[in-house]
């Protein structure tokens, strides 16, 4: 006879291909179930935290829900920063958990459902009648919000007999969100208007986009529109012509793609929050430019925005290309009273003078912006030296070559950390899903190795690299394992290895802090690597990259996990870091 934990993984199954996790006491009975009565994945990783972390991954790489699992007490605390992590970041994802009896907390209980509120995730409780149907309520919610959630198993309810499993409807997720009401209409008229008159249109997509299906409808509206584009560091890739794309905006950006986004006179943003860093601190765009955000967050999330629409980005991109299409005798005001804010006013007295167009055919004939500017020279960055002055690796050199040598179907899982700088900058990669910022919306590190397992199951088909640094690589070092052996010839690891926490040593370090705490003693990850069934590499010349060329040259079949341990230089700082270091000064 089923029990209550068979229920919950019976019905789980139904839903979530992969799960991610350790065994305790807690989980024993659910992970039995998964493993003897389902058709679903268990792939066991060797800290909690990388539970949720390859859940998340996951979902990123590939758009599908999946789960973590642990069990009560310390082995739930562990997943709390990664938990923090996916509702910071937005990712929808169950986190199977034993939980305390009903009779009451022992000892070692701790109140898990506090914990779990405290960082943003809902708590559900399975009981003996209702797993099934609360497991299915558990998945619908993270859905819905998309948001973790935890569904908890008590003790002394896990091997229950619940009778069989009852039918469970599948989980209701909610509608794109269309632009409903005569103020959205009456925006979405303003929009397109702005874009028909504009002399300079520009175009700026997010994660959101990506996450509503909305790269064909925004490519076709930057055509529409002659505009640049460009994207968010998590939305890199969303735009499918990049011919006229000037890549990631913000400290990531280049420095001549950031000139040009300044001379814009519109620019429309889709499903991007505007946070400080894509916003460059509040210096991405020039006080006369008019900006326009269409988000499902209820209001505009920058006070540079003048116009804001509620509504999934595919369905108001698309709603901008039909009104483009559709010819017009006359222009509406590019902003009205009723519309837009003081911030709007500032921006169309400082703006270049609109031009009426009656027809999107002129509009474009008359809008030659982007053919008449160089994008491939303005969204270069510095080539870099082969070695530092210290005699060490120059990252900027070394992140180049890398990004010559890496396999093109690629999937970029980043920690967190000064180095994340490099890859953003250097590595292109063909859509968002393809390359993962894990752990930076909560502004944590440690939680690199972990993503490769969950990206490495997502995605089968391709090659999945790992850019991490040495404090984070440490951090997590006990899932090097995971990565190693879930990956295999399909996964690599490039360790920046600078021996020091460097964002640290840049921010504190330079204001005089004593620098002993920022200091890590040089590691040798490749040995690391060796250790557990990957090939190590030390890289100390750009020559030593040379195996990851003949690696990449190879049947993923018949190589193994490849580690590239980067003896980088500390003294060469990331762009967006100087960023930092100037806002903070």
């Amino acid at each position: 006879m089923p029990t209550v934990s068979a229920h919950v993984a019976l019905t789980l199954a139904q839903h979530i291909d992969s799960v991610f996790g350790v065994m305790g006491n807690g989980n024993a009975y659910f992970l039995d179930a998964i493993e003897t009565q389902t058709d679903a994945s268990f792939t066991a990783v060797r800290h909690e935290q990388g539970a949720v972390v390859a859940a998340d991954a996951h979902f990123r790489a590939s758009g599908r829900i999946a789960a973590g699992t642990s069990t009560y007490g310390a082995g739930f605390t562990n997943t709390l920063t990664a938990l923090a992590e996916a509702v910071q970041a937005h990712v929808p994802l169950v986190l199977v958990v034993g939980d305390e009896p009903t009779s009451g907390p022992r000892p070692w209980d701790v109140d898990q459902i506090a914990l779990a509120s405290a960082v943003g995730a809902r708590t559900y409780t399975v009981g003996r009648a209702d797993a099934a149907a609360t497991t299915v309520i558990a998945i619908e919610h993270a859905l819905t919000y998309r948001v973790p959630v935890v569904l908890a198993i008590p003790y002394d309810v896990a091997a229950l007999e619940a009778g069989e499993v009852p039918a469970a409807p599948s989980p209701r997720v909610p509608a794109p969100l269309a632009p409903r009401g005569e103020f959205a209409e009456g925006m979405l008229d303003e929009i397109a208007d702005a874009l028909r008159t504009a002399q300079r249109p520009f175009l700026l997509a997010g994660r959101g986009a990506w996450l509503s299906g909305a790269s064909t409808a925004l490519g076709e509206l930057a055509t529409a529109t002659g505009a640049l584009t460009a994207s968010s560091a998590l939305g890199r890739g969303v735009f499918p012509d990049t011919r006229y794309d000037l890549g990631v905006t913000g400290g990531f950006g280049a420095d001549g793609a950031m000139e040009l986004i300044r001379t814009a006179d519109v620019a429309v943003v889709f499903g991007a929050s505007l946070n400080q860093f894509t916003m460059r601190f509040g210096e991405l765009f020039a006080p006369g430019t008019k900006v326009f955000q269409v988000d499902i967050a209820p209001a505009a999330t920058h006070a540079h925005v003048g116009g804001f629409v509620r509504a999934d980005a595919r369905l108001a991109a698309e709603s901008l290309v039909s009104r483009l299409a559709t010819p017009t005798s006359a222009s509406t005001p590019a902003s009205s009273p009723h519309n837009f804010g003081d911030a709007g006013r500032h921006a169309e007295s400082a703006a270049a003078p609109a031009r009426v167009s009656p027809s999107m055919s002129e509009a474009v004939s008359s809008s030659p912006w982007r053919e008449t500017v160089d994008v491939a020279a303005a969204r270069a960055y510095e080539a870099g030296d082969d070695l530092a002055a210290d005699g060490r690796l120059d990252p900027r050199s070394a992140a180049r070559r890398i990004a010559e040598l890496l396999p093109e179907d690629r999937i970029v899982v980043s920690d967190g950390g000064h180095f994340i700088g490099w890859a953003n900058m250097y590595w292109p990669v063909a859509a968002p899903d393809r390359m993962m910022m894990i752990g930076t919306a909560f502004q944590s590190i440690g939680q690199g190795w972990p993503s490769v397992v969950g990206a490495a199951l997502a995605r089968r088909e391709s090659t999945v690299v790992l850019t991490s640094g040495d404090g984070g690589g440490l951090m997590a070092i006990a899932d090097l394992e995971s990565a190693v052996r879930a990956a295999g010839g399909r996964g690599m690891a490039v360790v920046w290895n600078d021996a020091a926490y460097g964002a640290e040593v840049n921010l504190y370090g330079l204001k005089g802090l004593a620098e002993g705490p920022m200091r890590i003693p040089e590691v040798d990850f490749a040995a690391f690597g060796a250790a557990v069934g990957a090939e190590g590499v030390v890289v100390r010349t750009l020559a030593d990259l040379d195996r990851l060329e003949s690696w990449t040259a190879e049947d993923a079949a018949s190589r193994r996990f490849l580690l590239l341990d980067l003896r980088i230089s500390g003294d060469v700082i990331a762009p967006y870091q100087q960023e930092i270091i100037r806002v903070n000064s």
